[in-house]
């Protein structure tokens, strides 16, 4: 498997990145701005993310923002749905209106508040399929 870590808080991209390590090659980015970079260079590399957990709020592009230029980059390289990556929206927000936004708007795949713990990120990886 192969993630994206996209958090400006050094220390919970940290923590989520030794998460994840087990599973596979886990890249970070600090906001928005880079985690599109990030995504467009995979897909050119042809070495696409099969995971990206994304915060919301982060400077120079949220995590929403983010969200919404993936998606149109999706729709423009006609990537099937079943080779999507799947998007973990990531937060210390819990209001009604980020978990429409992030679903109904940006097209997530899963939403998870902080904190964020080992069971709780495996229990997701095994509800999307990336794990056993």
């Amino acid at each position: 498997m192969k993630s994206l870590v996209v958090e400006d808080d050094f220390i919970s991209r940290f923590v989520l990145q030794k998460m994840l390590a087990p599973f596979g090659i886990s890249e970070v980015a600090v906001n928005g701005k880079e985690a599109v970079q990030a995504f467009s260079l995979a897909i050119a590399e042809e070495q696409p993310y099969n995971l990206i957990c994304m915060d919301i709020m982060m400077p120079e592009m949220d995590g929403i923002e983010a969200l919404k230029h993936i998606q149109i980059k999706m729709k423009e390289l006609q990537i099937p749905p079943e080779k999507e990556p799947k998007i973990i929206m990531i937060t210390a927000l819990d209001t009604p209106k980020e978990v429409v936004e992030a679903y109904y708007q940006g097209g997530c795949t899963y939403y998870l508040t902080k904190p964020i713990n080992k069971s709780k990120i495996l229990f997701v990886l095994k509800e999307l399929q990336l794990v056993a």
